[in-house]
C-alpha cells in the first residue's frame, strides 16, 4: 500500500470519526465509509459490496438514551481497510468480504471503548469553554469546540494508520489458517447479517398501514426485468401517491372524516 494510499485512508477515517458526532455529511456510516476506502485504494467493487452489506446490519442501530449504538465508524474503516489488504494480496474476495464482516462486529464494540475515553478527555474542554463564554470570547468557543471534534476524528485515524502498516503476510496467514468450516460459517453469517439489520428496522416501525407496501415490494422484487433503479422509481412513486392520499384525507378531500390515514381507515374498515 503506497503512502498516498495511506494518507487518503487516513483522512476518510478522521472524517468518520467527526461525522459520529456530527451527523451531517454521514461519512460514518458503512456503505459511504467502505466505498471510499475501497475507491481511494483501488478495491472499489469490494468496497461497495462490503460497506453495503456493514450498512443493513448498521440500520438497526441507534443511540436511545444512554445506550450507546456500537461504533459504525471504527467497524467500517477498520474492516474495510482488512479487506483491503487481503484482497490486494490475491486472496478470494468473498472471502476477504465475509472475513471483513465477522470482525466488524468487535471491532464496533471496541470503538465505543475509544469513544468513551475521547468524551472523557473532552470533559475538561467543555469547562475551558465555559470559561471563554463567561469571558465573551467567542473565538475561543469556536476553537476549543473544534479540538473537540477533531480529538473524534483522530480517534478512529490512529487506529487505521496502525491497520495500513500491518504486513500483509500476516493478513493472508490469519485467512490460510482459517479452517474451511469456519470461513463458510463466516460467509453464511455475513449473508444473514443484512436480514438482521433489515428485521431489526422493520421491527421498529412495522404497523398495519405499512404491511401492504412490504408485502407487495416482495412481489415486484421477484420480477428479474425490474432493476434495482426501476424498483427505487416504484417505491418512491407510491410513497408520494401514499402522501398525497394522506393529505387529501387530512383536508377532507373525497374522504368525508377518518383519522386521515387513508389505508388505516381502510383497514380499519375490515377489522
Amino acid at each position: 500500500m503506497s503512502a498516498f494510499t495511506i494518507i487518503l485512508i487516513v483522512i476518510v477515517a478522521f472524517l468518520a470519526g467527526m461525522e459520529g458526532v456530527l451527523d451531517q455529511w454521514q461519512f460514518h456510516q458503512p456503505l459511504v465509509a467502505c466505498t471510499l476506502i475501497g475507491l481511494v485504494s483501488g478495491q472499489l467493487e469490494a468496497g461497495i459490496i462490503l460497506g453495503g452489506t456493514l450498512q443493513m446490519m448498521a440500520l438497526g442501530w441507534a443511540n436511545v438514551g444512554a445506550a450507546v449504538a456500537p461504533d459504525a465508524a471504527l467497524a467500517s474503516v477498520a474492516s474495510a481497510i482488512l479487506m483491503v489488504i487481503a484482497v490486494g494480496n490475491g486472496a478470494d474476495q468473498s472471502t476477504a468480504i465475509s472475513t471483513a464482516i465477522a470482525v466488524a462486529v468487535p471491532l464496533s464494540v471496541a470503538g465505543l471503548f475509544l469513544t468513551m475515553i475521547v468524551r472523557t478527555l473532552a470533559i475538561p474542554v467543555v469547562h475551558i469553554m465555559d470559561g471563554a463564554a463567561a469571558k465573551g470570547n467567542f473565538a475561543a468557543i469556536d476553537f476549543w469546540s473544534i479540538v473537540a471534534i477533531c480529538m473524534q476524528g483522530i480517534r478512529i485515524a490512529i487506529p487505521a494508520a496502525a491497520l495500513c502498516f500491518i504486513p500483509s503476510d500476516a493478513v493472508m496467514g490469519a485467512l490460510n489458517m482459517m479452517p474451511a468450516w469456519l470461513s463458510d460459517g463466516m460467509s453464511i453469517g455475513g449473508g444473514m447479517v443484512a436480514a438482521v439489520g433489515y428485521a431489526m428496522v422493520i421491527n421498529m416501525m412495522a404497523t398495519k398501514e405499512v404491511w401492504p407496501f412490504f408485502a407487495l415490494g416482495f412481489c415486484l422484487a421477484a420480477i428479474s426485468e425490474l432493476t434495482l433503479i426501476a424498483l427505487g422509481v416504484i417505491g418512491i412513486s407510491l410513497a408520494l401517491i401514499y402522501l398525497g392520499l394522506k393529505e387529501l384525507a387530512k383536508q377532507g378531500g373525497g374522504m368525508g372524516g377518518g383519522s386521515g390515514d387513508p389505508l388505516g381507515d381502510i383497514l380499519d374498515d375490515y377489522e
